[in-house]
């Protein structure tokens, strides 16, 4: 396979809309009532999610691990977004879901230090994952497991847990799967976080029955390249807009894109094909705030 050059110009960085302090305090100031939630994208597939009653996080990549990990190998993961906080800078965390063991999603160069700053916080996860999350050291005590396929009283929060194909689903009899999306309910909400996943048979089944009010779905698909360098796929942009529409035509927030150069795609073709499809749909910009009402 011949090299690919996927560097990128310092000055060609995306900088976030809000980082830093003024981010945090973004999020501790904003008031939000019944029937909405905030929302703030911080990269990748990690958000800040804030109701009347609850702040959680979900899939946070704050560092530049994977940036490290590959910089010498065919696949090197060049940021394209700087970081709008590290996980040191979030206090009173109280909960944070991962959906599942890739470092983006569970990130080595965030959450230790995140829970470091806030032991009370609580991990929420794939069985699975546990055993990795405490490698990381994250206590066990901090940790809230699934098996994938339940549903949990988290706080505030229902969650209703998804599996996830990322490619295939990986089930293991005593772990569960390994993989998992999120259906949240909370003060009047109802949130889908898709994790990374592909559309399979039943998933659109399965999502009907909680009627999602807005769906946070990956977009970057996959290419020849990404089979061949083994990078596991995801739906593309015309397979999140046909998920969407079959579970009812949720508002639709596609993520997974503008964080590596080697897997990412136009957010302008989803904008393109989303307008063509009559889909609702917000796209974000990072360290954006966001206020959703549920209609």
């Amino acid at each position: 396979m011949d090299p690919i050059d996927y560097s990128i110009d310092a000055a060609d960085m995306i900088t976030p809309l809000q980082s830093g302090a003024a981010l945090v305090a973004d999020i501790q100031q904003t008031q939000v009532q019944l029937g909405q939630v905030a929302i703030w994208w911080l990269g990748q597939s990690g958000y800040a999610i804030k109701s009347a009653s609850t702040l959680f996080y979900v899939d946070l990549y704050l560092s530049e691990h994977l940036s490290n990990k590959y910089k010498d190998t065919n696949k090197p993961h060049v940021r394209m977004t700087h970081a709008p906080l590290r996980g040191s800078d979030l206090p009173d965390v109280n909960y944070v879901f991962s959906s599942h063991k890739h470092s983006d999603h569970l990130d080595p160069g965030t959450l230790p230090d995140l829970f470091a700053q806030n032991p009370e916080a609580k991990l929420i996860l794939p069985q699975a994952n546990a055993e990795h999350a405490q490698s990381l050291g994250i206590p066990a005590d901090s940790l809230i497991t699934t098996s994938g396929d339940e549903t949990l009283q988290v706080g505030p929060i229902t969650v209703h847990f998804v599996p996830s194909a990322h490619p295939t689903f990986e089930h293991d009899d005593a772990l569960g799967y390994p993989f998992v999306g999120f259906v949240f309910e909370v003060d009047g909400v109802t949130l889908y976080h898709s994790g990374d996943t592909l559309v399979y048979d039943g998933l659109a089944d399965r999502l009907r029955l909680y009627e999602v009010d807005l769906a946070f779905l990956p977009i970057n698909g996959t290419d020849a390249r990404r089979t061949e360098l083994h990078v596991p796929p995801n739906m593309n942009i015309e397979e999140a807009l046909d998920l969407a529409a079959n579970i009812g035509q949720p508002l639709i927030v596609p993520h997974h894109y503008d964080m590596f150069t080697f897997n990412t795609v136009d957010v302008q073709q989803f904008i393109q094909a989303a307008d063509a499809a009559s889909a609702p749909y917000r796209v974000m910009q990072c360290g954006e705030k966001f206020i959703f009402t549920a209609e």
